[in-house]
């Protein structure tokens, strides 16, 4: 029947542009469902033929991303198919679909023999509109660690490829997470190895400044001479200035840009300026600090809810847009951020508001990095907690019966 064999020659590797096109799948199970999203995500026009599969794979179909033959494969069924995937553990089907594939010159990739297949799937992965497929020959694993190897390369900046293209005007406000320098994003972690130059935050991760090459100018957003501008005047200036002088310019911000920063202000000056400009979120301290520290924002049976509230104006400031007295009355979790140093008037306001006095609460200060330290309390006593444990800023403050859902942390 004319059977392609191996000849221990290298496969020709080629881009398939399946979109509107048929592609058959034969077989329901693990192998499909891991190869099915790309082929979805391609645009291909997908038949699958099995008489069961995953649950996964029966909700594409359900979706209407793929159209699925519930029965066993058929002699016919590659009619019109540019491309098929065998993923069946029945040898007997698995060699006839490959001869059917034979006959119809379909390109054919077999899950279960690589040698018998007319196609091999590369070990493939993407980052910022690149894809790499890695090919060595039948060692799947090796191209998987060659594949991984490289995106991660180029997600985290150490495998940099020159753009031989002018650039635009460009700025990204990086959220850099609550202080680890590893809970940056992938993507905010690539966009700070293209920058020309970065204005940080001081608690922005420092570390990740450190890797910067040496031709990056990295700008100190608190040292920003801003004469007769406020000081968010003068960094949103510098972030158009510098942008529209060419340069890539990566806002480094601490948490999430738009978690109590003033991201989106800085966005709106941009927009202004007409210099384009992209978000990547961040971590946000308000979840992660406190599960960092063992303590669940929510958890079965406790909490059901968790409200985040900025603490840096104080319970009777007439500029507080906060309403103490409704948050007394919830039963969840309350996370405080940047309010260390007025506590002891948010806790006096909770209980004056009826929240019980001994409800627990802890303080994690620097939290995610090497100095990262937990203090408990209760609202009765956190006043003198900050005193007797001199906490300072950042910190972020746990209020609630979660905090006592870890064990091994008595209060102070």
């Amino acid at each position: 029947m004319g059977r392609a064999v191996s000849t221990g020659q290298p496969a020709y590797p080629v881009g398939l542009r399946l979109s509107g096109r048929r592609v058959v799948v034969i077989g329901g199970g693990q192998v499909a469902q891991r190869r099915l999203p790309a082929l979805v995500a391609a645009g291909a026009d997908i038949t699958l033929i099995s008489p069961s599969a995953t649950p996964s794979v029966e909700a594409m179909a359900d979706a209407g991303e793929i159209s699925w033959t519930k029965r066993r494969y058929e002699a016919g069924d590659l009619a019109d198919a540019w491309y098929a995937l065998v993923a069946t553990s029945d040898a007997v089907a698995n060699e006839a679909v490959s001869a059917e594939a034979e006959r119809t010159r379909t390109w054919c990739v077999r899950s279960d023999d690589a040698e018998a297949a007319t196609a091999w799937t590369p070990a493939t992965g993407r980052s910022e509109g690149v894809t790499v497929a890695v090919l060595t020959g039948t060692d799947p694993r090796r191209s998987a660690a060659v594949r991984d190897a490289i995106v991660e390369g180029l997600r985290d900046g150490s495998l940099v490829a020159p753009q031989h293209r002018s650039r635009a005007p460009f700025v990204a406000l990086v959220g850099g997470g609550p202080g680890d320098p590893d809970l940056i994003t992938v993507r905010g972690r690539r966009l700070l190895a293209e920058a020309d130059v970065v204005i940080a935050d001081r608690l922005g991760p420092r570390d990740l400044l450190d890797e910067l090459p040496p031709h990056v100018q990295v700008i100190d957003a608190a040292k920003i001479p801003y004469g007769r501008f406020m000081a968010q005047e003068a960094i949103n200036n510098a972030l158009i200035e510098h942008a529209k002088a060419g340069k890539s310019v990566v806002r480094l911000k601490g948490g999430d840009p738009f978690v109590f920063g003033r991201g989106m202000e800085e966005a709106q000056a941009l927009a202004e300026a007409g210099v384009p400009c992209t978000v990547v979120p961040g971590i946000s301290s308000s979840i992660s600090v406190p599960g960092a520290a063992g303590i669940p924002v929510t958890h079965r049976g406790v909490a059901h809810e968790f409200t985040v509230v900025s603490g840096h104006v104080a319970p009777d400031d007439e500029r507080s847009l906060v309403d103490w007295e409704s948050l007394a009355k919830l039963r969840g979790t309350l996370v405080i951020l940047m309010g260390v140093d007025k506590i002891g008037a948010i806790a006096e306001a909770l209980i004056s508001h009826g929240k019980a006095p001994g409800t627990p609460l802890a303080l994690i200060q620097e939290g995610t990095t090497a100095a990262q330290r937990r203090v408990d309390a209760t609202l009765a006593t956190v006043a003198e907690a900050v005193r007797t444990h001199d906490v300072r800023p950042p910190a972020v403050i746990v209020v609630g019966d979660v905090v006592g859902v870890g064990a091994g942390h008595p209060e102070a």
